[in-house]
C-alpha cells in the first residue's frame, strides 16, 4: 500500500530518486498497473501538512494529468498547469515556493505531442486573451529549425508541431534558470534537479530529456 509522503520520506528523497519515482510511475501507467493506494486515507494523512517530492509544470490538456500519467497520489506532487506549459513570473513564484519552501527535489517541465496551444502558436492564432498567451509560445516556433518550406511551418505539419513542443520545453528550462536565482542556486547546490520531458498522447509514455 502506497502511503502519502511524510517529512521524513521527503527529506530522504534525492533529485535522482524523485526522477526514478516518476519514471516508475509512468511505466505503471503505460501497463495499466496502478499502485495500491487508499486515497481517502491519504486525505486524512495529509490534512495537516504536505510533503511532495516533485513539482511538475504541464499543459491544461485534459489527457495530460500529471498525477495520472505518473501514477501519483494525494500529497505526492505539486501540479502547475497552463496551456502550452510556458514560464511566467507567477509560475516561477509557484515553483520557488514548491522547491525552496515546501522542499520538492525535482522540477519537471512536461510538454506533450499534438499540443493545441503549440498548434495555435504555429498558426499565429489571435483571439481575445488567448493572443497574449500564444505570444509567449511563439518564440519556440521561430527558434525551431527543420528543413521545411515556410508553408509547412504550421499546425498541419505534425512533425513541426512536435518539434516546436520540444523547443518550447527547452526554452522553458532556460527561462527558469535565467529568471529565477532561487531555482538556479538550488540546482547548482544539488538540492534539486530541473528536467524537461515529453508526453506522447498516443502511447502514454513520457520521454525525459535528462
Amino acid at each position: 500500500m502506497m502511503k502519502a509522503h511524510t517529512k521524513e520520506t521527503q527529506q530522504s528523497m534525492t533529485p535522482d530518486k524523485a526522477l526514478g519515482f516518476l519514471k516508475e510511475g509512468n511505466l505503471r501507467f503505460q501497463s495499466n498497473l496502478k499502485a495500491n493506494r487508499n486515497l481517502l486515507e491519504q486525505v486524512n494523512d495529509t490534512s495537516e501538512g504536505q510533503f511532495p517530492f516533485a513539482t511538475i509544470l504541464s499543459c491544461i490538456d485534459s489527457r495530460v494529468s500529471a498525477e495520472l500519467v505518473f501514477d501519483q497520489g494525494l500529497g505526492d506532487i505539486f501540479s502547475i498547469r497552463i496551456a502550452g506549459n510556458f514560464i511566467n513570473q507567477d509560475i516561477l513564484g509557484s515553483m520557488e515556493f514548491a522547491c525552496k519552501l515546501a522542499g520538492t527535489k525535482l522540477l519537471v517541465v512536461l510538454g506533450h505531442t499534438s499540443c493545441g496551444a503549440i498548434k495555435g502558436a504555429c498558426d499565429h492564432a489571435r483571439m481575445g486573451n488567448l493572443t497574449a498567451l500564444i505570444n509567449k509560445i511563439e518564440p519556440a516556433v521561430y527558434a525551431t529549425q527543420l528543413p521545411l518550406s515556410e508553408y509547412e511551418r504550421n499546425s498541419s505539419n505534425v512533425e513541426f508541431v512536435d518539434a516546436v513542443a520540444k523547443t518550447n520545453v527547452e526554452m522553458a528550462l532556460v527561462n527558469i534558470r535565467e529568471q529565477s536565482v532561487v531555482l538556479k542556486d538550488l540546482e547548482a547546490s544539488g538540492a534539486i534537479k530541473i528536467v524537461g520531458a515529453m508526453y506522447d498522447l498516443s502511447t502514454g509514455a513520457v520521454e525525459f530529456y535528462d
